[in-house]
């Protein structure tokens, strides 16, 4: 499978992921799982910003596909395979845009500052 195959798999996964977040069928640790997943995939803000040079691309080139195919395990097929069919074309006008999938970030990168700024003084 090719690298562009993978990101096109990867777009539709995404939304399934989405999906399966929603289901019953879901065991409660991938739905965990699948909430962070989704939270980070539409957050606005990059856990790493893209401006840090080749560390700022490294989360979206592994972390997020990683996230996605942990989530992906710990779903049962036959639950995914049915997110998988409703999620086309789902976001086919492009995901969608809400800063409240930023809070997560934003938690995280305060609870480091006050970290820091706490081992310094």
């Amino acid at each position: 499978m090719t690298l562009k195959d993978r990101a096109k798999k990867l777009k539709t996964d995404i939304p399934a992921v989405f999906i399966a977040l929603k289901k019953k069928e879901t065991p409660r640790l991938a739905k965990i799982l699948a909430g962070l997943t989704v939270a980070y995939a539409l957050s606005p803000i990059d856990l790493v910003p893209d401006f840090i040079p080749v560390l700022g691309y490294l989360d979206d080139i592994i972390l997020l596909p990683a996230l996605v195919a942990l989530t992906i395990r710990m779903i049962p097929p036959d639950v995914f395979e049915i997110c998988r069919q409703e999620a086309e074309g789902l976001w086919s006008k492009g995901k969608p845009k809400k800063w409240l999938y930023a809070v997560p970030i934003l938690v995280f990168w305060l609870i480091i500052i006050f970290l820091i700024v706490r081992a310094i003084l």
